[in-house]
């Protein structure tokens, strides 16, 4: 089989993290968060106290930023500018002003060409929210992955919450701001949160991460 490029996009909490991770790991692929990018812009923006509006600044910091992965024992470290961020970029302050940044248009036209250079001899798992839509259009197999809001939400807080350094962690926050994280991102003109229309939909909400693997995997071996 040729490498493919696969996508997934969904929503907050779906899982396409850890089940982007598991199935790039089954087929031997490079696993590419491209929302961790997107949290990258955002980080620096808010370091240096740009307005998720301020298209010029925000131009300014995205020519200024460079932005590579590096494969670690325990996952993908993203580091920005030689420094790894991977542990600044998780906090719900950073999850709403990423969802702000990513749709201004300079912020999406600059990574769009870092993203696609990164696909370009495929042999990866690209996870995001308009992979399959706008990043990767003609990608080999694309999948879209959701959960019912609850499901979401209390995955989220459980993974915040194992954070120590977090406070005033509560479930009814974490749904809250990801609800209004799911209408701002649906609803955003530009590159708005949607399957793809050739996008294969799996719900994980009643699925472990294996089966929804193992889902993906048997669609990936019955159409390539």
């Amino acid at each position: 089989m040729k490498p493919l490029l696969i996508t997934i996009d969904g929503p907050a909490g779906a899982g396409k993290t850890t089940v982007s991770r598991s199935l790039a790991e089954q087929l031997g692929y490079t696993y590419v968060d491209t929302g961790a990018l997107y949290r990258a812009v955002a980080l620096a923006a808010m370091t240096q106290g740009c307005p998720s509006d301020d298209d010029k600044k925000l131009a300014e910091i995205c020519s200024r930023l460079a932005l590579r992965y590096e494969n670690h024992e325990k996952g993908p470290r993203l580091y920005s500018n030689g420094e790894d961020i991977t542990e600044h970029i998780r906090t719900p302050e950073i999850t709403m002003f990423a969802s702000a940044v990513s749709a201004r248009h300079v912020v999406r036209e600059h990574l769009l060409e870092v993203q696609r250079e990164m696909g370009r001899l495929g042999g990866a798992v690209f996870e995001g929210r308009d992979m399959g839509t706008v990043v990767f259009p003609d990608a080999d197999v694309k999948f879209f992955l959701d959960a019912d809001l609850d499901t979401r939400a209390l995955r989220r807080f459980k993974e915040l919450a194992a954070d120590k350094s977090l406070k005033d962690v509560s479930k009814a926050k974490v749904r809250e701001a990801m609800k209004r994280r799911d209408e701002n991102d649906s609803s955003r003109a530009l590159a708005p949160l949607k399957p793809a229309t050739d996008a294969i939909r799996v719900d994980s909400t009643d699925l472990t991460v294996d089966e929804v693997v193992g889902v993906m995997l048997r669609e990936i071996r019955a159409n390539n």
